[in-house]
């Protein structure tokens, strides 16, 4: 067993998953290849999951709802409380160890048989000369008792290091799980910028196409064309305009999701307008491997509960072997209340007794194999929250190139079929071309648009993702 912990260990474990030929990050400072105007002074030595989220994330309303997650999201106020009972169980397990000490007081009543050889001895008995004992004699009893069990073979000990480890990842836990709010919220600010510029084409070829129409029926009255381009270009128009409740439908539940995530009830959220075609990812630094080990909150968690597991260990261990405790007692007793002010009513006492398990050890036993097998499971899930973590860093980096070459591709898409609908509008306008490739021109000029608004919405939230998967978000 102790193989397998000094095998989880923080470097013992790295190079193991490095032998393992998996996808992991070159022992050097690597950044995103992005073009210039993405450029960021953040020196290329340093991780970017150590920036500070008011750092990364420039627009004043991202940050606001941000902060409002921070302060009112319900599972996160949740997860405080989780780390609120783990901080007590600390106190519980610490005082475990130190000796109890309590007040007891008690009044009774005792009357012994006659015929018994107590009894026989009692009846003839005097407290003093010519004052008998009273029979039935009362009792009254007033004093301190403390019981202490020994921590030598440190069970108690181990005890409570052990909820101070889970009271530490119960904390990294919290902030884990603020990585994930902050960027689910960034995700979905983004998203709806996204949507309102969607909206923007929408209107743009809304009235593009009401052109389009026009000069339809215009050129139906003069004969240069037909009832069937009207009503195809009617059509198109219609399904544009359908468009319109779509796109709002979709606004309305991202923002609902963003202020789900707020802890509030639905409202319309706050935001940039008219700046989504400016926005520019930021640029990351993935820095060294090592550094995920130090940021990722659930790499540190995981760890932490190893560390608990390894002491749950030494615990169930212990309990093999024999408990030393004492016992110790000082009041005052008499039968009668008037006598417990007299030195003669002191009592005292002192024991000390040690237990160990004999036979029928079976549930101590099963109790320490199940904590041997909690830590071997622990020791995997702590390999795969590493491995995990650099898996997910490998594939935003590796999606953020690819979503850069691909909005190029888009934009100069884009460029060619705006231009395209401008040639064949004017085209159709002198009858010198069908009203079919206006629209074919028109249907592609906007999906295209579309197309090329999700591609900058997903180099967005690939930054924002690999933000957070090098630790980032959560100071």
């Amino acid at each position: 067993m102790n193989k397998i912990v000094k095998y989880a260990a923080l470097g013992g474990l790295l190079f193991n998953i490095a032998a393992c030929k998996t996808p992991v990050l070159t022992q050097r400072s690597e950044k995103v290849n992005l073009p210039e105007a993405y450029a960021n002074p953040v020196s290329a030595l340093q991780n970017s999951g150590k920036l500070d989220r008011k750092e990364f994330f420039k627009d004043e309303y991202l940050r606001a709802l941000i902060d409002t997650a921070l302060a009112n999201n319900q599972e996160l106020n949740m997860m405080l409380q989780e780390i609120a009972i783990a901080k007590n169980e600390i106190q519980a397990r610490k005082g475990e160890y130190l000796p109890f000490v309590n007040l007891r007081g008690g009044i009774g009543l005792d009357k012994g048989a006659r015929y018994t050889s107590q009894g026989a001895l009692e009846e003839h008995a005097e407290m003093k000369p010519g004052k008998e004992i009273p029979d039935p004699m009362p009792d009254f009893a007033v004093g301190a008792y403390a019981t202490w069990e020994l921590d030598i073979w440190h069970k108690l000990r181990n005890a409570t290091q052990a909820s101070v480890k889970r009271y530490l990842a119960t904390t990294e836990g919290k902030n884990f799980m603020m990585t994930q709010l902050v960027a689910e919220i960034a995700n979905s600010y983004y998203e709806l910028l996204a949507l309102d510029k969607q909206m923007e084409i929408i209107n743009q070829y809304v009235s593009i196409q009401t052109d389009a129409l026009t000069v339809a029926q215009l050129l139906k009255i003069s004969t240069r064309s037909n009832e069937l381009a009207v009503k195809r270009f009617e059509a198109q128009l219609l399904k544009t305009k359908a468009l319109q409740y779509e796109v709002n439908q979709k606004t309305l539940e991202a923002e609902n999701r963003i202020n789900f995530l707020l802890g509030r009830n639905p409202q319309h959220v706050e935001r940039s307008s008219g700046v989504f075609e400016d926005l520019r990812p930021e640029i990351v630094h993935r820095g060294l491997p090592a550094d995920l080990l130090q940021n990722r909150p659930d790499i540190r968690q995981a760890e932490l509960e190893l560390a608990a597991r390894k002491l749950d260990v030494l615990v169930a261990k212990a309990r093999f072997y024999p408990s030393l405790g004492l016992t110790a007692g000082v009041g005052l007793q008499a039968f009668n209340p008037v006598y417990l002010v007299k030195p003669q009513s002191i009592l005292a006492n002192i024991a000390g007794d040690m237990v160990a398990p004999l036979i029928n050890k079976r549930a101590i036993t099963a109790e320490y194999n199940n904590a041997n097998a909690r830590q071997i499971q622990a020791v995997f899930d702590y390999e795969k929250t590493i491995l995990g973590a650099y898996i997910e860093v490998v594939n935003q980096v590796s999606k953020i190139k690819n979503l850069d070459s691909t909005f190029q591709l888009k934009t100069q898409e884009v460029n060619a079929l705006s231009q395209s609908v401008t040639i064949s509008n004017s085209l159709f306008k002198n009858a010198r071309a069908d009203y079919l490739e206006v629209l074919l021109t028109q249907r592609e000029a906007l999906e295209t648009r579309f197309e090329l608004i999700e591609t900058k919405m997903q180099q967005l939230t690939a930054t924002v993702n690999l933000y957070k998967a090098l630790g980032g978000g959560w100071e």
